[in-house]
């Protein structure tokens, strides 16, 4: 006789999962930046390089993941120069980057503007865009994970490597 489904056990781990995905909800590109001190960990990268998606994947696995997107010209918020967890930088390929963003402009409705004027995927600028947000990563020490050719799972399970790496350092500081 088969069995029926069996309904979800409401633990702590479940909960747990509820609240990061809520977090995560209310810290989604750059909103709510005041809560960053509520994270366990904070990604930062250019538009369109899977922050959100891996906030979500991560949020399932009861990570509180709040995203900031860096975007060129912009102040980053000042919340992340006093977080208390990991921040971490996601790259990708520029050439990748563009062919997301053509297809993110073609599902907007947006493909009808002079596309090669803009510098979202203007070959060049995305080039410069990139190089940017990863030199201001290094500069600050932040891990860079590039997410080119790894699928959101793998990005979650390397963020959740540096993640314990980070706290292992902080346990070992005086």
């Amino acid at each position: 006789k088969p069995k029926r489904a069996a309904q979800h056990v409401l633990d702590a781990d479940y909960f747990r999962r509820i609240d990061a995905m809520h977090y995560v909800l209310s810290h989604d590109d750059g909103q709510g930046t005041a809560g960053i001190a509520n994270a366990d960990v904070v990604l930062v990268g250019v538009s369109r390089s899977s922050k959100t998606p891996t906030c979500f994947y991560l949020a399932n696995r009861g990570v509180k993941a709040a995203n900031v997107p860096i975007v060129p010209g912009a102040e980053l918020p000042r919340e992340l120069e006093e977080a208390t967890c990991p921040i971490i930088g996601l790259t990708i390929d520029a050439h990748a980057l563009i062919e997301i963003r053509r297809h993110r402009l073609k599902l907007i409705g947006a493909d009808g503007i002079r596309q090669d004027s803009l510098d979202y995927i203007d070959p060049e600028a995305v080039q410069a865009e990139i190089l940017a947000a990863r030199r201001l990563c290094t500069a600050r020490g932040w891990p860079v994970v590039d997410v080119t050719r790894r699928s959101i799972e793998e990005t979650a399970a390397t963020i959740l490597q540096i993640m314990d790496r980070w706290h292992l350092r902080k346990k070992a500081q005086p």
